[in-house]
């Protein structure tokens, strides 16, 4: 199914609640050997709204390379305080959608809370598993993993998982740091391999996103 998404909250949940998740469907099993992984953050989520951390990971311009503006629906997988899903939903209007996903459901009330009192109408929120992100097929035109790709359980999996939500020419972004998997980093090498078992492919590749070089921002499409 390819149709356009418009996800609007109601007006009868402005007091007190939270945008209802969505849900994820039942997975395929995985296909490749386990790895180390890190255990998903359930701390304090106001450390992901640190002042400056626009400037650091040049996020306009990480929404410039995906194609994330006016119109478009934007995934926001693993999106804890839901930082970047603020700034997708105010680049793609209201004609846009974004659907912010997390297996965490405090993380995901913290959300539905936040669009509601920032008056972000275009935001839906997904209750994911650690083996699939439950977006609706053919739902979205962007998808971006900001510092989680080295958290999932089942990285080739969840992307195989992924996949039926992508409309054609969808990008996916994935910014990480290089590591073993169970430092809160993976080796870009790694997400490469595993991405392309899950049928992606390489399109391009930067390193901008943190002054420091550790930090790298990967693009992917369907192959």
């Amino acid at each position: 199914m390819n149709r356009t998404l418009r996800l609007v909250l109601p007006v009868a949940l402005a007091v007190g609640l939270f945008v209802p998740a969505v849900p994820a469907q039942d997975a395929t099993p995985q296909t490749t050997a386990p790895r180390q992984t890190s255990r998903p953050y359930n701390g304090d989520l106001s450390i992901f709204d640190s002042p400056g951390r626009d400037q650091r990971l040049q996020i306009g311009r990480v929404m410039d390379l995906l194609g994330i503006q006016a119109g478009k629906n934007v995934a926001d997988v693993g999106a804890g305080s839901g930082w970047f899903t603020v700034r997708a939903s105010r680049r793609v209007g209201s004609t846009g959608a974004v659907l912010a996903e997390d297996i965490n459901p405090l993380a995901i009330e913290s959300i539905g809370k936040r669009a509601i009192q920032e008056g972000l109408t275009n935001v839906r929120t997904v209750l994911g598993r650690p083996d699939d992100p439950g977006l609706p097929p053919g739902s979205v035109d962007a998808v971006l993993l900001l510092k989680v790709y080295h958290e999932i359980a089942h990285p080739v999996t969840f992307m195989k998982n992924l996949r039926p939500a992508l409309r054609k020419g969808a990008k996916i972004g994935i910014i990480d740091r290089n590591g073993s998997g169970a430092d809160h980093g993976v080796n870009h090498a790694v997400v490469e391999k595993e991405m392309g078992v899950a049928g992606f492919r390489l399109a391009a590749t930067y390193d901008f996103t943190r002054a420091d070089g550790q930090d790298y921002f990967l693009i992917f499409e369907v192959r």
